[in-house]
């Protein structure tokens, strides 16, 4: 029940700011990533694919509202079949996030691609959380993973960064009035702070190491053929002996004589 209440907080209004900033990062980057099959694990009340155009696309998670209602950490999916996953805010509310990540890795299919949304500990929000005084609520109950701590976790996966972007630089104030009071920071934001934005987004793909194409030895298989075909030329039983010339030619001239 805990994700059904945390997505309660998506109604208030620094959830409905949060929402606004994440669908629109969404929407533009699973829209050209193509394949057959995609799953957003994690905030199932909120479509992040629907701009993607594979024929299949779910949801999963542990509350109702999905399609496939299961843990992160162990996904009833089978290995290398999906083409592309949503983790939006799932790592900072588990407990295992190494097993997420190891799960998602499991099923993709090489060259597969994996999105990932987070809060970002070295940030305004990031601050909040270590002062906030109920702390059972969401998002403050979350252990922020550091994006660089992450970086490496998706790499001894052998997964490769392609894209990463961070956004909601406002501080965040429960209070629409005080966030427009500070809505120059946005604007700001990636050009004088870029690694303090409240929320980050991280795209990385899926590659398989060790594989290699074996061609067959289509050259050096003929060039041996024509070797074993001059040779055989060479002892034609049938070709008349050089001496055996020399001595019709001797017969031939003492016939003539």
């Amino acid at each position: 029940m805990s994700e059904e209440n945390d997505q309660q907080w998506f109604e208030t209004s620094l959830g409905k700011y949060l929402h606004e900033y994440e669908q629109r990062y969404f929407d533009q980057a699973v829209a050209n990533i193509f394949g057959y099959n995609a799953a957003q694990i994690g905030l199932p009340k909120f479509d992040f694919l629907r701009t993607n155009r594979m024929p299949l696309k779910f949801g999963a998670g542990t509350c109702t509202g999905v399609v496939l209602r299961a843990r992160p950490d162990f996904l009833p999916i089978e290995s290398s079949s999906m083409d592309l996953v949503l983790l939006p805010h799932v790592l900072e509310f588990n407990e295992n996030p190494h097993q997420i990540l190891r799960e998602v890795h499991r099923i993709l299919r090489p060259e597969g691609h994996i999105i990932i949304s987070g809060f970002n500990p070295l940030s305004l929000w990031g601050t909040r959380c270590h002062f906030e005084k109920n702390q059972k609520d969401f998002p403050w109950r979350g252990n922020f993973i550091a994006l660089p701590r992450l970086k490496d976790w998706l790499k001894l996966l052998d997964f490769e960064m392609k894209e990463g972007r961070l956004s909601c630089y406002t501080p965040p104030f429960g209070q629409e009035k005080w966030r427009k009071r500070f809505n120059f920071m946005e604007a700001a934001g990636d050009r004088w702070w870029p690694i303090s934005g409240g929320v980050y987004f991280l795209q990385a793909v899926k590659h398989m190491h060790g594989m290699h194409i074996i061609k067959p030895g289509w050259k050096n298989a003929l060039a041996g053929k024509k070797r074993m075909a001059a040779a055989t030329q060479g002892c034609n039983e049938n070709e008349p002996k050089e001496s055996d010339k020399q001595s019709c030619l001797e017969k031939k001239n003492k016939s003539n004589e």
